[in-house]
């Protein structure tokens, strides 16, 4: 299958908006860091021009910077998400089928295959997150139970071409920023929890090297009144604005995600019924898990942790208790899917 020239753009347009929202915290933090490191960048630079000079010394920081952050906001995302719905890494002797069916799929749709992780519900469903390097493919016991044969490897490579066409990465990356500012984490508890209660010697260690970084910046002598009022002043100011400004960036983000989500469902419907080479199979895999009893009817807790993971945005009920839910705007309908599959079905 080609590429999708809607999915690209909205892929696109997704990830320009987080890139701006975290090139503003980099160039903040590059700003405090260049005073530090320009010995170095200045020795790097010393043959080049004035004007290229001065843009060569801040790609130097700003790059750097910029991958870090993106690359500790996904592994960020991928963790915390894969924690709320209590997902469990399995392997091939505790789940043999599922894993051996993954594999297959991986294989045949030439991609790395994903971590295989189950989640503890009877809510049929699934969804991916990570990067095609490091994704994983998380299932219910409810869709294992719920569907075998061709169904199942349908969804599996409906999950693989989320992999495949690198919308999961996208997404994921993209559910960092509402999450942060909706307060569906709590960054700062979790980071407790991981430290083991130690986060207020983290964040202390955290405001010293933010105090020496300002230094160059701060009226006053070291450890002088006038500098740590100043640096206190201009932290708060700081953590004010840049919540202000990355509370204006989450909404675009929730929406261009909704919109990407929509499309990414009908292109890995279609890519994975490719791949399995039996579209009836997904038609009907998506018919049942629709009519299923298993399926919720009311909205216990909507979350806007991410916009448009699972397979069907019924979410899950993890071990009777976590929910896991993703809002239904952010889906085509299931009449949609089957009828952007029947193009594919009748050529079969």
């Amino acid at each position: 299958m080609s590429k999708d020239t809607a999915l690209t753009l909205r892929m696109l347009g997704t990830l320009t908006l987080v890139l701006g929202a975290n090139l503003l915290c980099v160039l903040a933090f590059a700003f405090l860091l260049r005073p530090w490191v320009s010995p170095v960048t200045t020795a790097l630079t010393t043959s080049l021009p004035g004007a290229l000079a001065m843009l060569t010394e801040w790609t130097l920081l700003v790059v750097p910077l910029l991958v870090a952050f993106l690359w500790l906001q996904l592994r960020y995302a991928r963790s915390e998400l894969l924690d709320d719905v209590d997902a469990l890494d399995v392997t091939r002797e505790t789940h043999p089928e599922f894993v051996t069916r993954l594999t297959r799929l991986s294989s045949q749709m030439d991609v790395s295959r994903p971590t295989p992780a189950v989640v503890d519900s009877s809510i049929p469903n699934s969804f991916t997150v990570g990067s095609p390097r490091r994704a994983t493919v998380v299932v219910s016991t409810g869709l294992l139970d719920t569907l075998d044969g061709d169904e199942l490897d349908a969804v599996l490579a409906h999950e693989l071409a989320h992999v495949q066409n690198r919308d999961a990465a996208v997404m994921t990356l993209a559910s960092f920023l509402p999450t942060l500012t909706n307060g569906d984490y709590d960054v700062f508890e979790r980071l407790d929890e991981r430290l083991g209660g130690a986060s207020m010697l983290a964040f202390g260690a955290i405001a010293v090297v933010g105090y020496v970084l300002s230094l160059p910046h701060l009226p006053g002598t070291p450890l002088s009144v006038t500098s740590l009022v100043s640096f206190v002043l201009m932290l708060a100011l700081t953590v004010l604005l840049g919540g202000v400004a990355l509370g204006l960036l989450a909404s675009p983000v929730v929406f261009l995600s909704r919109r990407l989500s929509r499309r990414r469902e009908l292109v890995a419907d279609y890519a994975g019924a490719q791949a399995t080479g039996n579209p009836t199979a997904m038609v009907s895999a998506l018919q049942r898990l629709e009519d299923t009893e298993s399926t919720p009817t009311s909205d216990l807790r909507a979350t806007e942790t991410v916009r448009g993971l699972c397979f069907l945005p019924h979410g899950f009920e993890a071990g009777g208790e976590t929910e896991f839910r993703v809002s239904a705007r952010s889906h085509p309908s299931t009449a949609e899917r089957i009828e952007n599959l029947r193009e594919l079905t009748a050529s079969v």
